[in-house]
């Protein structure tokens, strides 16, 4: 098939944009990362992190750019906001962009603060009309100025709103289609807004277009019964781990990676889920060749 490479166990098409198996990049490991040579296909860097002139961090950035591939993830674009956009930011993201030559850039669905006061948290949006109409023409804007598509991410919710008109994956959708960003389909997040709002993670798998999705994460969570916390901070867990298995017989072979934004482990334990990830994946829909 022209445009994909072939597997040996199953007909199903990898896709050129296909990265193989990452690791969110962190400080922890970057010695390791450059002293010793391991599995790993790629990165994924925090944009912020980085948005500066010089310094150790930006060293260590570049030598390892220069070996693996990398795309870049941003928290703060704020990009459902009412506050206008941040060109600012935008001017040091697009900055960054041209250092990294980045195969992607990513940020998430939803705002982070407002009048100028900024949440530090990923606040969900109210999915209705007028926040689609808002939301994609802030997303054409952003695209526009940096001169690419970009990708967003679904987060984790702990409230809903009694204005939203659809579900979560309808908005979603619909945002693709018109701004023509694509998806970071978080797979620990579709697990923790099912658990704490009571509907099925699969409608949700069900109901994203197939030709959006660019990127998976997976990463863990904490479950105290009655809800569930994104937190980043644990292995990735059973169920998210076979949501994933779900994912991909729905959409195929996707660039995955690993999160672990606290209580970081050694670079081995890290790599250890990546190869999770790697069988998983390698089970479901065949061995790459």
């Amino acid at each position: 098939m022209t445009g994909e490479r072939s597997l040996s166990l199953s007909n199903v098409p990898v896709p050129e944009h296909f990265l193989g198996f990452g690791l969110g990049l962190r400080t922890e490991h970057f010695q390791d990362v450059l002293n010793d040579k391991i599995n790993i296909d790629w990165f994924e860097v925090v944009s912020e992190n980085f948005m500066v002139d010089g310094g150790k961090p930006k060293h260590y950035l570049h030598s390892i750019r220069e070996l693996y591939p990398m795309v870049m993830h941003g928290v703060s674009l704020s990009i459902g906001s009412t506050d206008p956009l941040n060109f600012d930011y935008l001017r040091k993201l697009k900055v960054l962009t041209n250092e990294l030559q980045p195969e992607w850039i990513s940020d998430h669905l939803c705002w982070t603060g407002a009048h100028e006061k900024n949440s530090h948290d990923l606040l969900p949006l109210p999915y209705n009309d007028e926040a689609l109409n808002h939301v994609c023409q802030r997303v054409e804007q952003v695209q526009e100025f940096l001169g690419r598509p970009i990708l967003l991410e679904n987060v984790s919710s702990y409230l809903t709103y009694k204005n939203s008109e659809m579900t979560e994956w309808q908005f979603f959708n619909e945002v693709a289609r018109r701004s023509g960003c694509e998806i970071l389909l978080d797979i620990n997040n579709i697990y923790v807004s099912a658990r704490n709002h009571d509907f099925n993670p699969q409608d949700y798998l069900n109901g994203i277009s197939k030709d959006k999705v660019k990127q998976f994460h997976l990463a863990g969570h904490s479950d105290y019964g009655d809800y569930v916390i994104d937190t980043h901070d644990h292995p990735v867990a059973d169920p998210v781990w076979q949501l994933y298995e779900k994912a991909l017989q729905r959409f195929g072979w996707i660039s995955t990676m690993i999160e672990r934004d606290d209580n970081i482990p050694p670079l081995a334990e890290l790599l250890a889920e990546v190869e999770t990830a790697r069988n998983i994946a390698t089970k479901t829909l065949g061995s790459l060749r």
